[in-house]
């Protein structure tokens, strides 16, 4: 188990498989560790995936400071760990809330990301909320589903502002293409494996200035993916298609038939999807070697 040291001295844990250019990767939750990555579909078999448990999960330590969980203050995390690595630049993957945290980086230190990978990232660094009838009507495309009119009571719950934790775990089925065993068994891996603590403080209030992070990215220099899944009640394809127009030259896919998790639903898809454009974006973008 490798571990590396973060700016305030705070150990922190990465769990590495595969072989290849490194990718580091960002789980989501917020502040989930790595575990349930895994090997990204397959994607190990391609690149060295690098796969980071943010503070306070996982196997990496507690901070002293609670505060230092939100957001905008883990991106020291991803620097230090680029650094720990020996990367000059670095090919950087954010996953659901951990986009928000890839993006927060890589306005930080643009010239340390060769390509940005956002995989159905949140959009609340950028602001882009979808509007609660948008998610509604998005979610109308499950209504022949055996667990819709459950799931959607508990969405206009939700909407409605009263909410409860069942209520959250009513709606977890739309976040799969499929409401099976397999994803049941994977979402209740991602509850065991947050910190509700550090959650709460992830967005806390300060966490991201929305107007500014949209105006450094359009100006963001190194290629982009944002990859969405079509069923995605989190990450709505109309909002990953604003979200990568922020960008001067993003790619946007649109997986079929995936949820919030696309390499769970088919991962020889998302595998495909993903390096079609690390190939397409050429060795120009790849991650190089050297301290900075």
């Amino acid at each position: 188990m490798p571990f590396y040291p973060a700016h305030d001295g705070t150990r922190l844990a990465y769990h590495t498989s595969g072989a290849g250019d490194p990718l580091i990767c960002l789980p989501g939750g917020p502040m989930q560790d790595a575990t349930y990555l895994g090997d990204l579909g397959g994607l190990a078999a391609h690149r060295r995936l690098i796969l980071m448990d943010p503070r306070g999960t996982g196997d990496s330590d507690r901070p002293d400071d609670p505060a230092t969980y939100r957001c905008d203050r883990l991106v020291d995390d991803v620097e230090a760990l680029r650094e720990h690595l020996g990367l000059d630049r670095a090919d950087l993957l954010g996953h659901s809330a951990g986009g928000n945290l890839a993006v927060l980086y890589a306005t930080r230190h643009p010239h340390r990301v060769a390509r940005l990978l956002l995989i159905a990232p949140s959009t609340k660094a950028v602001g882009l909320e979808p509007t609660p009838q948008a998610r509604l009507e998005a979610a109308k495309l499950r209504a022949g589903e055996p667990w819709f009119p459950a799931a959607f009571a508990a969405l206009e719950q939700l909407q409605g502002g009263t909410a409860t934790a069942a209520t959250w775990e009513a709606v977890d089925p739309f976040m799969f293409g499929r409401w099976d065993d397999a994803a049941r068994a994977f979402q209740e891996l991602c509850d065991r494996h947050r910190n509700d603590e550090a959650a709460a403080v992830f967005g806390a209030e300060g966490a991201y200035d929305p107007e500014a992070t949209r105006a450094a990215l359009g100006a963001f220099p190194a290629p982009v993916l944002v990859l969405a899944g079509e069923l995605d009640l989190n990450t709505l394809p109309s909002a990953a298609a604003e979200y990568a127009a922020l960008f001067p030259a993003a790619e946007l896919v649109v997986q079929p038939g995936a949820g919030h998790s696309p390499w769970i639903d088919d991962p020889a898809a998302f595998v495909a999807a993903v390096t079609a454009f690390l190939e397409r974006s050429g060795l120009g973008g790849r991650s190089s070697g050297g301290t900075s």
